[in-house]
């Protein structure tokens, strides 16, 4: 299908999608405090509570107010919808504040809020929003994939850049945006500029842009590195696009930075763009195996039946131990010995290398064997849900592994490490990982380098809870074996 033939593609989407949640955040709220306004006063029966008539205006008032700081909050803009966490977190983030401004406003007046409202309202509607957003954002991501609902971008900048720029928004087509054209400025017209999409124009000035705009019927422009475009053409541009209410996207040169790491500060009429230094140190690190020992704890307990019947159909199904020890490298370079339930035949270590050869892949990082004949019939099952995985929770309990991190390799893939693949050492290898939850092991060698990057460059706990609960969905999809 032709995507420039999409009737979605074009900007309605961000339009029709903010009206939407308007509608959905308005239901949301007035059931969250009509239901805590019946809950506390119209099925107990309590002497001392305020009138009925009192808290119903207030429970009007509260609803306006929610509704109304869910959008001061720029919940519901487009560029916030469909990836990430920001949607979420500006919901709970104006939830909160809300009902601390309400406890302000009760403590300065002396006005006596009903905790009990309070307490059922505030968990009640917050709960509601985020279970309807994540509702609606499934919605939407189907409409991505079938590549409708994106925002159609024009790319502009050096050759390079652009194309590194249309790899990575193709890459996540569910953050909605589809590149459709290029302007590769100072580029000679006479040279082919191989890329994925038209090339339209290539002078640096505002109608140059302009016309590539009309020729490409895109509806935002991204500005990507080695532009060489003036910063007063820029501004220009700038205020161009504005009066055709076309968004403006600035992507600067940096790669697998998380937006907490980002910071900006205007100084002299200058975006002046932070970037931290990555840090999985101290408490961050306490609070890191703190997490690891906790959950795996309670997984060994939890899931002890299920051990003890894997451990009897492996040792039923083939000759040789009920688990497997390999070595392994964990931070910082340290060898330590990971276990799995055995998926394979006996002594099925002395046919890698064969194996490998024969699929012309022995000097490749990622010693993967396709179509692997060593694994048994129970193997296969046990690695289709990864269940020969969870002796690893052993590891994880000791400390050489976490729930958390990059795929655990061989010392033969670690010496074939570049410089930038031995920042994953930096921290300890994973059960599960971004690698897992973005594709397994379909993924090629270059993108699960990519990913474990990010995640050690972009640590954060939170980041850790959202891959363990996407985990269960890749297992369960059963999106090939780690």
């Amino acid at each position: 299908m032709d995507r420039d033939k999409l009737p979605s593609m074009s900007g309605d989407w961000m339009k029709r999608y903010p009206r939407k949640l308007s509608a959905i955040d308005a239901i949301v709220v007035l059931w969250a405090t009509s239901g805590a306004l019946l809950i506390r006063f119209g099925l107990i029966d309590d002497a001392d509570a305020a009138p009925v008539t009192t808290y119903a205006i207030f429970t009007v008032v509260i609803s306006v107010a929610w509704w109304v700081m869910l959008g001061a909050w720029d919940s519901r803009v487009p560029r916030v919808l469909g990836s990430g966490a920001e949607e979420y977190r500006r919901v709970f983030a104006a939830s909160l504040w809300l009902f601390g401004l309400v406890a302000i406003f009760s403590y300065a007046f002396r006005y006596d809020t009903a905790r009990g409202y309070v307490g059922l309202a505030l968990p009640a509607g917050v709960i509601g929003l985020l279970v309807a957003r994540w509702m609606v954002r499934q919605a939407l991501c189907a409409e991505r994939r079938r590549g409708m609902s994106s925002s159609r971008v024009l790319i502009v900048g050096g050759s390079s850049a652009a194309d590194h720029l249309i790899t990575s928004l193709r890459r996540m087509p569910l953050a909605g945006y589809t590149p459709v054209a290029a302007h590769i400025t100072g580029a000679n017209p006479s040279l082919e500029i191989n890329l994925d999409v038209p090339v339209v124009g290539n002078a640096p000035d505002v109608q140059s842009v302009i016309d590539a705009l009309d020729a490409s019927r895109a509806d935002s422009v991204a500005i990507s590195a080695g532009s060489n475009i003036d910063p007063g053409v820029l501004r220009r541009l700038g205020w161009a696009l504005a009066a055709r209410e076309t968004r403006l996207i600035l992507a600067p040169a940096l790669t697998d930075v998380a937006g907490p790491r980002i910071h900006t500060q205007p100084v002299a009429g200058l975006p002046l763009v932070h970037v931290s230094t990555p840090k999985l140190t101290g408490a961050s690190r306490a609070l890191k195996r703190l997490f690891d020992i906790t959950g795996s704890s309670a997984l060994l307990i939890c899931l002890s039946p299920l051990l003890l019947a894997v451990s009897i159909l492996v040792k039923s199904s083939s000759p040789g131990p009920v688990f497997y020890a390999q070595e392994r490298i964990g931070i910082k370079g340290e060898k330590f010995r990971m276990y799995k339930f055995r998926s394979m035949i006996e002594k099925a270590d002395d046919q890698l290398s064969t194996l490998l050869a024969s699929q012309g892949s022995s000097g490749k990082p990622l010693f993967k064997v396709n179509d692997d004949p060593r694994i048994t019939s129970v193997g296969r099952v046990l690695r289709k849900y990864s269940l020969d995985e969870l002796p690893q929770l052993i590891n994880v309990l000791r400390g050489s592994m976490s729930l958390v991190g990059p795929r655990p390799q061989r010392a033969g893939e670690v010496a074939l490490y570049d410089d930038d693949a031995h920042r994953r050492l930096y921290v300890s290898p994973g059960m599960s990982g971004l690698w897992q939850v973005s594709g397994r092991s379909n993924l090629s060698w270059e993108e699960s380098i990519q990913l474990d990057l990010y995640y050690v460059e972009n640590w954060s706990l939170i980041q850790d809870i959202v891959i363990l609960f996407k985990t269960f969905k890749a297992v369960f999809a059963s999106q090939g074996a780690v």
